[in-house]
């Protein structure tokens, strides 16, 4: 019998993007590295609970979820967010940060200074500055003047950010945005007395990231499915973004999509009988390019990618 897994997600270890497994088992994601799972098959995607509790009724979600919550657990989990503006008293000093996804695309955070550049990496913030650091209502209150002041967003869709990946320009642009931003946010009034201002200095993650020469992508996985399979070769990691290659192109999963499954080795559900389709034909192993999930073609493709069931 197969192996079942649960993934926990990715988390970025250092600069170091990992699965995490339930269990504690960690896989790293170095680039080139071949990525090959199944669905079990006949398996429903449940909820995976609140606050390191599990979810009381194993509630089943939906595969387009990428949070993986039912509506209880997610109000549970949002009760004790800092990004919902939901807790107040946290005594930890916080900065604000500016950080690019792509031209004209900015947005203004918080994040606590323990977590260091952590929040940026998970969000796949190609390149960032600090603003500020200090309580958190007075880094909240500088957020919300430098929205109103600059009209920077304090959220930036992930379709947005997965859809310029494939032609960022180079880094001194991509710093140049960011410096120019920085000096015009420094210089409003209404900056809280306790935030102390900081420094532009331009922190690049494009490197970090594997964005350096890659290719666009053609389509990104828009959920996984019971019996559905995922193999391909790491291109790049960005935020929660696995960039593959399958063979046929490139294809971008989210692994938020991947939390709340039974998961196994590509090769199980084969085993079982399950046909997988490849660019080059039905597969008799699949340690390669295989994709048996739904996928949208990106905006600018060309539609090289189906949305369907490959």
């Amino acid at each position: 019998m197969a192996q079942v897994w649960r993934c926990a997600g990715l988390r970025w270890v250092g600069a170091e993007p990992v699965l995490v497994w339930e269990g504690g088992r960690r896989s790293a994601l170095p680039r080139g590295k071949k990525v090959a799972f199944g669905v079990v098959t006949g398996g429903v995607r449940t909820c995976l609970g609140a606050r390191g509790h599990g979810c009381p009724t194993r509630a089943a979600v939906s595969g387009r979820s990428t949070g993986a919550r039912c509506e209880e657990c997610a109000r549970l989990d949002r009760a004790h967010s800092v990004a919902a503006d939901t807790v107040a008293d946290d005594p930890r000093p916080y900065h604000v940060y500016l950080a690019w996804f792509g031209p004209g695309m900015v947005k203004v955070g918080i994040t606590a200074v323990e977590r260091g550049a952590t929040r940026l990496l998970e969000q796949g913030a190609v390149c960032f500055s600090w603003l500020g650091r200090g309580p958190l209502m007075a880094a909240r209150r500088a957020e919300e003047v430098l929205r109103a002041a600059l009209k920077v967003p304090d959220r930036i869709p992930y379709a947005d950010k997965r859809g310029v990946r494939g032609a960022l320009p180079g880094a001194g642009e991509r710093a140049a945005e960011v410096v120019e931003l920085h000096a015009r946010a420094v210089a409003l009034d209404g900056w809280p007395e306790s935030l102390e201002r900081m420094p532009g200095r331009t922190v690049d993650h494009a490197e970090v990231f594997g964005l350096d020469g890659v290719v666009g992508a053609d389509g990104v996985v828009t959920e996984l499915v019971a019996g559905g399979v995922v193999g391909g070769a790491v291109l790049a990691v960005a935020g929660p973004d696995l960039h593959l290659a399958i063979g046929r192109g490139v294809v971008v999963l989210d692994t938020r999509l991947m939390t709340g499954w039974d998961l196994v080795a590509a090769e199980a559900i084969v085993a079982a009988g399950q046909e997988v389709t490849t660019a080059t034909g039905t597969a008799a192993a699949t340690a390669g390019a295989v994709l048996t999930v739904p996928v949208r073609a990106l905006r600018g493709s060309g539609g090289g990618v189906q949305d369907g069931l490959f």
